[in-house]
């Protein structure tokens, strides 16, 4: 079953991109205590996450932090490195946080795996965004199949 608003994000550990390539972190660290807009979408460097859904939350970084947002990440199934590279290549150094999912764990412990085998991609995410206070959802905009309205900044932005 997907994660609804009032559950708590699942525990596990992710791994973070970082200048010095990936580290591991956990969702306690990112989530505990703080108030996170995590992103999700189905694949870095594919056409709608790179021209509109990570562009959005770099843009639109500063008013979702005046508006309270303590870490705006953005997660996918996809490697460390891959998620390093695709952050750079969008200028998203110092806003948002790059997760990988490489084996698509958290989404489906979130509930929101996609099975995109078909197409030659694997196991991947839906696309998605919550804002989660201390690890609680408070809201989730899940997209339908090659949508994208209810997961843009604009729509966190407007939900906050």
């Amino acid at each position: 079953m997907a994660i609804q608003v009032g559950d708590t994000i699942p525990s596990m550990k992710l791994m973070m991109a970082t200048p010095d390539g990936p580290k591991e972190t956990s969702t306690d660290e990112i989530f505990k205590g703080k108030k996170v807009v995590l992103f999700a979408v189905p694949g870095a460097f594919t056409p709608t996450c790179s021209a509109k859904h990570l562009p959005g939350f770099v843009q639109q970084a500063d008013a979702l932090r005046a508006k309270g947002v303590d870490t705006i990440a953005c997660i996918s199934v996809n490697d460390g490195f891959v998620m390093k590279a695709w952050g750079e290549s969008q200028g998203a150094g110092g806003k948002v946080l790059m997760l990988a999912d490489g084996s698509a764990a958290f989404a489906k412990a979130m509930g929101l795996e996609l099975d995109l085998t078909g197409r030659g991609m694997g196991v991947r995410s839906q696309r998605y965004a919550l804002i989660a206070q201390d690890g609680k959802v408070t809201h989730l905009g899940v997209e339908a199949p090659g949508g994208f309205e209810v997961s843009s900044a604009e729509a966190i932005l407007a939900a906050l």
